[in-house]
This record gives structure tokens, sequence and C-alpha cells, in this order.
């Protein structure tokens, strides 16, 4: 079809096709990408149909359809069977979570931390370390997977989770993100498939466009995600992969129960998916919520990889966590850490291991479930909710807003109120929703004072800010 025919007919989208350079497919990517990045296509715009793209544009069918493949694998647009090809909410913008610098006068309920206030307990652990008679041999490059002794007290400390692994079968990294990223690396190639919920860690969504990963999500309810829902998209994809967070899942405080935990791994074990189990929240569930039952590891040892972070258990700024996979997973993992971890800090790893063996883990945990608990009975008090609405001791809630107003805009608002919250944009993993949420940190204050002020600012603005 000629050109000229579309002048004035509506496209969301309508490159200039004199700007088109050779390869067409990868110019024409870069142009979308241009346009996305710098606003020109808001998210959730729907993207012209590549056979229409083809014609305005006089090129070959194959050239738009590589196109899109480009963009979709940088994570700026995605495809919905029988919908179309949208920009992705966070496009324009990276969501990754981090404790950014705000005013000091800032009450952060944003970032989620893990209640500091126990890290007097970690201070001692610490002094205790530097008077060990092996110190010097924890500044080595010696045992890159971990020490001996340090992977024995991680497997010990994971048993009260119900975890059961041989040495070999387990490695020490530095933190959960770090074990994300070496499990992306190692077991999953550019263009796999990972299912995800919809509302997913953002984190997770921002390392997966890093690598050139798809995430397909899926559907959820009270309890997770739905088994039939990740069944439909294993039938009409090519899915490699699936990421929970079944002890509470981020930012949605979710708890995947026993029940469904079992219908998850027989789709799972069926379409022989690899399971990332981030399990970072398992010291608030395991043994203490009646429905936890097990973690999906011991459904699926062959087909899991097992992460488990002290950084929310015990200390947030030592960044120790435990991986833990089967043979089969165990010479590509081992590899992957080598390249991207080198080996995490033995010194960090001997105080979570001093804390550990001498009992005080156990202290720290008990004390920051007594602050979880203090800190969502102080959240009801503001925002009464329902049964079956997340993890009781979560160190975040999720709240249903009715501000339909830009996700970066409500953010900024609530920073010149002067609490810094999250908008449930930033956690989506493909499609926009008509739903809009606020995850809210509960962990991340220096008293309950402060984080009483920050609710009592956040509830007396929700509705506020529809002009902002």
């Amino acid at each position: 079809m000629p050109i000229n025919s579309f002048t004035d007919y509506p496209m969301s989208w309508k490159p200039d096709r004199d700007a088109l350079k050779r390869p067409l497919y990868l110019s024409l990517a870069l142009l979308l990408e241009y346009d996305i990045t710098n606003g020109f296509l808001a998210p959730g715009t729907k993207l012209p149909p590549q056979r229409e793209l083809a014609d305005f544009l006089d090129v070959n069918f194959t050239t738009i359809t590589r196109a899109y493949k480009v963009c979709e694998l940088k994570g700026l647009i995605y495809a919905v069977t029988g919908s179309g090809t949208f920009v992705s909410p966070n496009a324009a913008r990276s969501i990754t979570i981090s404790k950014d610098k705000i005013s000091s006068e800032c009450i952060d309920l944003g970032f989620v931390a893990s209640f500091e206030q126990t890290n007097p307990i970690v201070a001692v652990a610490a002094k205790r370390v530097m008077e060990k008679s092996y110190l010097e041999q924890l500044f080595d490059y010696n045992d890159p997977t971990g020490k001996p002794h340090h992977k024995i007290a991680g497997l010990n400390w994971m048993s009260a989770f119900g975890i059961q692994a041989d040495i070999e079968n387990m490695a020490i990294v530095s933190g959960a993100q770090n074990a994300l990223a070496i499990t992306l690396l190692a077991l999953f190639e550019p263009g796999n498939r990972i299912a995800v919920d919809i509302y997913t860690y953002a984190n997770f969504i921002e390392i997966s466009k890093m690598f050139r990963i798809k995430l397909v999500p899926i559907p959820g309810d009270e309890y997770g995600m739905l088994p039939n829902e990740l069944e439909n998209q294993c039938l009409q994809l090519d899915v490699h992969g699936v990421f929970l967070m079944p002890s509470c899942s981020n930012p949605t405080s979710v708890m995947i129960p026993e029940n469904r935990k079992k219908e998850l791994a027989a789709i799972i074990r069926k379409h022989n998916l690899i399971l990332i189990e981030d399990d970072i929240h398992a010291f608030l569930t395991a043994g203490i919520i009646e429905n936890y039952g097990q973690p999906m590891f011991q459904l699926l040892p062959e087909q899991t990889v097992y992460i488990c972070s002290t950084s929310k258990s015990i200390c947030s700024g030592l960044r120790v966590a435990y991986i833990v996979f089967c043979d089969a997973f165990k010479e590509k993992i081992i590899k992957a850490i080598f390249n991207i971890n080198v080996k995490t800090s033995s010194l960090d790893a001997e105080i979570i291991t001093e804390l550990i063996l001498s009992g005080k883990a156990n202290a720290i945990v008990e004390e920051k479930r007594q602050l979880a608990q203090s800190a969502n009975h102080l959240f009801t008090e503001f925002f009464p909710r329902p049964l079956h609405t997340g993890h009781p001791l979560s160190f975040y809630r999720w709240i249903p807003i009715s501000d339909n107003v830009n996700a970066s805009r409500m953010e900024s608002y609530f920073l010149n109120k002067g609490i810094r919250v999250f908008h449930s944009d930033r956690f989506l993993s493909g499609a926009s929703t008509k739903d809009n949420f606020l995850r809210i940190a509960l962990a991340s204050t220096n008293s309950m004072e402060e984080l009483q002020r920050g609710l009592k600012i956040l509830k007396e603005n929700l509705g506020k800010n529809t002009d902002v």
C-alpha cells in the first residue's frame, strides 16, 4: 500500500520512514525505544498492528516483527495474544528499588528495610569475630562458594524452614539480588520466558530486562498464582521458568498455602519448568503460619533453585544469602558464581555464622517478629483491613487506592508531603490494570512513633491528590 494513503489514517505511532537506516529492523527498534523513553508513547499505548505498520512504512512484515522483538526483549513493550502489542508500564523509567537518598525529614515508607533496631546485637557478634584466631583466613580468595563451616551453619539455619540438602548443593552469595542474577545467567537465555505474578518484585523485573528475559504475568488470587492460568500460558507459549515468593510475595504480601503449592508444583513438573523460589521471608512464616506447609523446593527438588537471604531475618547490611540447587544445575550455577560473584565476603559470612551458632540469630528473629507485629497492628489502626489480605507479619502492606493518577506523579506528591511510598505500577510485570495500589513499608522507620507519623500523613492525604 502506498505510504501517502496513510496520511490521515489514525495510528498510535507513525515513525518517520526517512529516518530509517539499514538494518531497517534495528533502526526502527531504536526509533521506537526513543519515542517510548522520551515520553512520546505513554505506558499502555497500543502500538499499530505489525502488518499495518509494515504497509505504512512500505517495508517487509518481518522487519516490523524483528523490531518489535528487539524492544520486547528490552522490556519496552509486551504482547497480549489476541489483543495486540502495548507499551510497558515502566518502559520509560527504572523501577529498581534501593535506599535512595531522600530528605532526612522525609519518612521512608517505600524502601523495605529490616527493622534495623536489632543491629546492636550484630555489632557484638562482629567484635567477637574480630578476636578469632583464624581472622586472617577470612580475607583470602579460598572457598569461593563459601567456607565449609559457613555452609554447614547455613544448612542448619534453613533446616528450620524445611530445607534439607548436601553441602555440595549449596553456595553462599552476596544477597538475594545477587542470587537471582546468578540464577538467570546460569540457567536462562535471552528470549526465554519466566512466569511471574502480575505484581512482582520490582528488582526482579529490572534484572530480567538486563538479561533480555521475557516475563509472563500470571493472574492470581488471595492464595497466590492461579495454577490453571499458569497451565494456559504454558500451553500457549514456550515458558521456561517460574519465579515465586511463596512465604510472603513482594509486593502483595500474599502467602501461598500448602494446597496451592502442590497444585502449582504439578504444573511446573508437567511442563519441566525451572522454579526460582525466593524464600526471603521464610523466618516469618515456616512453623508460624498454619497453612504455609513446606517450601516448594521440597516438592520439586530437581527443578528448583532455592534462595534464602539473611537480609530481612538477621541483618540487611551483611549481604549474605544461601542458594540451594540440584546436581543438574550445579555446574552452571557455580560457573555463574565465579563470573558474577567471584567470592562473597567470608568476613560477612563469619558474622552471620557466629550469630546462628550462638543462638543470637534466633533472638534477632524473635525481636523482628515482635516489631513486625507491632507495626502491622499500628497499620490496621489507620487502615482497617478485612481477613485474607496478606501475611499478618509482613514487613510491608499492600493497600488498594481509588485515585487514577500517574504513578510517578503520585509518588512525587507524597514525597512533597513528607513520606515516600511506591505505587503499584512499579511492580507490574506486564499489562497495565485498572486497579491501583500502594505498597507501604513498615520496617524502615527508626521508631514506631515515626511510623505512626508517616501513616497519619498517608491517611490524611489519600484521595486528595487527584489534582497533582
